[in-house]
Parts: structure tokens; sequence; C-alpha cells
């Protein structure tokens, strides 16, 4: 059956038209837009100012969205002169665009900055997404810092990417930005989501790989990503930096492409954007998506950008868990903030990790500004209204970060549940070693996650995360839904008179994983459920 061309649908003049790197930027440049499929072939016609008109030939292939079929249009520019504006149109004999330009990285360049965005998402109308204030935000920016060289995103670039009225929405919006100016995309969980039923919002799934966003820019990007996952992982270089787009699927095959990638470039800079916080800010945020499967590849980045929670945070750097002070030590976690007016809600808290945090639920859109200068990059978080959020520098040669800001060493240990402190209910019931195994006031924790919590006169029964155990004093047996679950040590009489469970074993019965950090002093439980644990109400 036929489809009726949609509102924005493709026709045989050329949109969607976006400039990209795909290969050495100071000489390479690739154009990418749109047509029907009346329109099967097309080139770009490319000029320096006082240059001869030059053409190159794109590659083309069909788009068969859920509402149109089109084709995709790339024409990968080479041989171009490093530090040069150069102009072109893109199309077929009848149908061209109107003339754009954009400019190639220079030789030997020492300083630059770009801009970095994520979760710029608009879900309405769910027909016809209006983008226009994300094209006015980032046209309002460029105008007053025309020194920026790109556009990258960390994710979430629209509302749900696997049908193409998001697309046409944000190309629409961003119409008169990225024709000249080169846009770099991280894969969000919302990139690859879809609905069966699209308009109510029903039998909602993820695509792996991302087949939308896959079908748009696989000529568009570097052709240099992990071998199942291309085009949602790539890297380029740009200056004395070299960027890694990590995808959020894959992990394991994107990992071991990434630590061969990031091991084999001689860039001053290793900058990383995965989507999902790996040191999050959301009370009840999870990293298990990245870690710690992709701790290796990630933590040979000097900064990984992310998005997904709508508001911003910097971290200390870390490493293998631990949190440092100098930049050498480990790596800065930066989470972008919403780009579009997207309050995250009340969910936002700052945690152990955190040098710097700020919640973002106003209605306000963030941004970064991000220089990379020699042996400093400044990175610097701005508001739409004119408010900077947060100023850092981070100075290689020097190995420190500016301002100063020392990564916490507690004197007595402590427990911490997705990054949060539990505060006054552990300060004297800190946790205890003995003969190398680590013990934990453990109802104390659990009541501070949201447990039901039933203390008896030798016991105590948790229930959390739809589990259930019972530990008694001097025992190594927990009762649990699943019958009795064995550990290595008894539970003992503690502090404050409470029973101290094994660490291990607390966190086997429901379904965590912790550690402990010897640097900071804490044990750090995390839980992969996003759920609100609230003790029940008879």
């Amino acid at each position: 059956m036929k489809k009726t061309k949609p509102v924005r649908g493709s026709s045989e003049n050329p949109d969607h038209i976006m400039i990209s790197f795909y290969d050495d930027s100071r000489y390479n440049m690739a154009v990418t837009w749109r047509t029907c499929v009346q329109a099967e072939k097309g080139y770009v016609e490319y000029r320096t100012a006082e240059g001869e008109m030059l053409r190159c030939e794109a590659e083309n292939h069909i788009f068969d969205s859920d509402i149109d079929t089109s084709f995709i249009h790339t024409a990968r520019l080479h041989n171009l002169k490093p530090g040069t504006k150069y102009y072109y149109t893109c199309g077929d004999e009848n149908n061209r665009s109107a003339e754009f330009s954009f400019e190639t990285q220079a030789e030997n360049t020492g300083k630059f900055t770009f801009l970095a965005l994520s979760d710029f998402q608009k879900g309405e109308p769910h027909d016809l997404p209006d983008y226009s204030q994300l094209g006015a935000f980032i046209k309002k920016i460029l105008k007053e810092h025309p020194e920026i060289k790109f556009i990258l995103s960390a994710g979430d670039s629209t509302d749900c990417g696997q049908h193409e009225q998001q697309w046409n929405g944000l190309f629409c919006g961003l119409e008169g930005v990225i024709e000249s100016m080169p846009f770099m995309m991280a894969l969000g969980n919302h990139d690859n989501r879809g609905f069966e039923d699209y308009k109510n919002g029903i039998g909602r799934y993820y695509a792996e790989p991302a087949e939308f966003f896959c079908k748009q820019f696989v000529n568009a990007y570097p052709d240099n990503g992990a071998d199942n996952w291309k085009t949602e992982n790539y890297s380029f270089d740009y200056g004395d930096a070299h960027f890694i787009v990590f995808s959020i699927n894959g992990p394991e095959e994107t990992d071991e492409w990434a630590k061969t990638d990031l091991k084999n470039t001689a860039k001053k800079w290793k900058l990383g954007t995965y989507h999902f916080p790996v040191y999050y800010s959301g009370t009840d945020c999870e990293n298990d998506d990245a870690y710690p499967v992709m701790r290796g590849s990630m933590e040979m980045c000097d900064i990984m950008f992310s998005g997904h929670e709508h508001n911003f945070s910097r971290s200390f750097p870390i490493k293998n868990e631990e949190i440092f002070d100098r930049p050498s030590q480990g790596t800065v976690h930066y989470m972008l903030g919403n780009g579009n007016c997207n309050p995250p809600g009340s969910r936002t808290l700052a945690k152990v990790w955190h040098s710097a945090f700020f919640p973002q639920e106003e209605n306000v859109s963030a941004y970064a500004l991000v220089e990379v200068d020699g042996d400093r990059i400044t990175l610097t978080e701005m508001l739409d209204d004119g408010r900077t959020v947060d100023r850092c520098v981070i100075d290689k040669k020097e190995d420190m970060i500016y301002p100063h800001a020392l990564a916490p060493r507690y004197n007595r240990t402590r427990m911490l549940f997705k990054g949060m402190d539990p505060g006054l209910a552990q300060v004297d019931v800190p946790p205890e070693k003995i003969d190398g195994v680590w013990f934990i006031a453990a109802a104390v924790l659990a009541s501070f996650i949201g447990a039901d919590v039933k203390r008896e006169k030798d016991s105590v029964e948790i229930e959390l995360y739809n589990h259930r155990a019972v530990f008694t004093l001097g025992s190594d047996i927990a009762q649990t839904e699943n019958g009795a679950m064995k550990f290595k040590s008894k539970v003992f009489r503690g502090k404050r008179e409470q029973l101290y469970i094994p660490a291990d074993a607390f966190a086997k019965a429901f379904g965590m994983k912790w550690c402990y950090s010897e640097r900071n002093n804490f044990l750090s439980f995390e839980h992969s459920s996003e759920s609100h644990p609230v003790p029940f109400q008879p």
C-alpha cells in the first residue's frame, strides 16, 4: 500500500542538510541531505571564495521509515585546504539547495572551542514536534560565541528516534545551524526508542542497533566503530583532542573497540561522550548500563560527557571507584544538563563524587562551552538566561583542577547508597572490618533506602526491592524468599546494639553490588532498580 506523503515529508528539494566530520577535519567534510525517491542521485558543488567550482558525487541509499520512503545522500568532500572557508550547494541538476558555507580545521590548531549539549528532545505535538526553541537557542549561542567550531551532542537529540516525525522536527528546528556547523551526535536511549502505536504511546521498544539513527548517518560519521555497532560508535580528532563517541548498545564490544581506539591515539586530550552518566545525580538512578563493563575504556578518557538526567554535575577525577583530586588520577564525569527546557523533576541530589552540582529544576536550557588550549581545558556551563552554572579549568601541565576542590577522605568508614550518605542515621554505627570481612549495620542502611525493617530481640527482617531476608544474631544463615542463604561470617551485635551483617551477604540478599573505596574510606552500595522503595503502611 502506497504511503501518503506526510507533513514535513521528503520531496525532490534537498532538506535535512547537515555537515559532519567523517575523517581528518583539516581536509574532509561530509554533507548529508534528504530527498524523495524521485531524486535518486545527488552531488555537492563546492568552492573557496576565489577558487573554481568542484563537484563531489554523493552516496545514496533508501531510508524506509514508519511514515515515508526517501533517499539519504551523503557527499564526502576530500582534499580540502586546512583553515579555509568553503561555499557549497547540494542536490541534483534540477533541485539544488541554497548556498551554505563551512570552515575546515586549521593546520596546527592549538586552541579551539566546541559547544556541548544534551537532552534537547521534544515530544509535542507528537506528529509535528516543535524544535524551534532549540534552533533559536543555538543560534543565539553561536552569535555570542563565533569561536565555536562544532556541536557535540551527548544523546537524546530526539524524543523517539524510531519515528521519523521526530527527526523531521529536529532538522526543521535546526535549519540555519547544522548546514554550516558540524553536528556530532551520540546515541541516547530516546534516539533508539519507538512505539508500536506512537500516537498513544503503546508498545514501547528500543531498537538495537538504532535503526533510524544508523540509516540516516551511516556515511555522515566516521566508519571506525565497533564492528556490530558502527555509526553508533565512532571517533574523530580535532586539534590536539581525540573524541570518542560511545554507543549505549553492545557494551562488551564497544569497550574492546574503545580500548584499542584510545590506545592508538597520540592526542593530548581524550574526550568521551556516553549518554548515561556513570556517576549520576538522580536519587533513583543506576550505572549498570556502563559499569563495570566499559570501565576499562571510559577510564582511559580525561573527561566523559553525559546527559540523560536533565541536570548538571561535575565529578572529581574518579578511577576504579575511588575519588581523587588531580586530573592525572582519574576521569572527570561531566553531565551537561538539558538543552531545551526539559526540567528533570524533583529527583536530583548532589552525591559524594560531585565536585559541582546544579539540579536544573527550573524551566531553563543549559549548554557547555569547552575550550581546548594546549595543556588546559576550560569548561563553562551556562543557562539560557545568562547565568553561569559552573566554570572549571583542567590543567594537565600543573596537574590541577581550578577552582580547587578536595575529594572526601573520611576518618570513620561510611556507608553510601547510590552515592548518598545516610547522614545522622549512621553517625554512631560505622562499618567494621573483622578478619578481612566488612560488616555493616544493615538495618540502618536499609531503613535509609526505604526498606520495610522489623527489628526483633535477636533478629532483623528486611524487605527491599521485592526481596526478603531475616538475619539472626550469631548465625551465618539468612532466611530468604528463596530459602536459606549461607554466608561466610556470623552476625554479631555491634555499636548501638545494632546487628552487624556481612556487607557481601546484605548485597547478595537484595541483588546489589558493593565495593570499598580505600582512599575515601567508604562502602558504596548500588542497585540496578530505579524504583522508589517505600515501607508498607497497613
